[in-house]
């Protein structure tokens, strides 16, 4: 004996399944930590700008700085450097180590722009910083450390 659906019964199940699929997604997004993701994550989107600053910012090359003088750095005075030259030290889903978080021991997309997995996730403007200032700069390059390392105040310093 075949069995008929009628139109109601459809249209019941479609709006069932719609309603579940939006409350499978809003509780995904609430459950995922909105944390560093690396620069390399951002390349998938923003290719041109990447390519830019991996060219031509020296923080993309950052740790190698660190690498190069760490032979006369006690762990304190290495440790104090990684708050400028990698991604998110001493935050929640930031660097730790090189062997634990590679993808952010430089200092990466995310130091200037803030955490990049929500906007990631969602591809909205409004989850990452756009519009930077002198100041996003100086919270590393310190009137101190311009003096030490004759830093040159050029925002996006050749980044894109």
């Amino acid at each position: 004996m075949p069995v008929f659906f009628s139109n109601k019964f459809f249209v019941t199940l479609i709006i069932a399944i719609l309603v579940v699929r939006t409350w499978s997604c809003a509780a995904a997004n609430r459950s995922t930590p909105s944390g560093y993701i690396g620069s390399e994550s951002c390349a998938i989107c923003h290719a041109e700008e990447y390519r830019s600053f991996v060219t031509y910012a020296k923080k993309s090359r950052s740790f190698e700085s660190i690498e190069r003088l760490k032979k006369g750095l006690s762990d304190d005075e290495i440790r104090r450097c990684y708050s400028c030259h990698t991604t998110g030290y001493g935050r929640p889903g930031g660097f730790v180590n090189s062997k634990t978080t590679p993808r952010l021991k430089n200092a990466g997309c995310e130091v200037c722009h803030g955490p990049g997995a929500l906007h990631a996730r969602t591809s909205k403007a409004m989850h990452i910083k756009k519009h930077l200032s002198m100041a996003d700069c100086e919270v590393c390059h310190t009137s101190e450390r311009v003096t030490a390392f004759r830093y040159k105040p050029l925002i996006h310093g050749g980044a894109h």
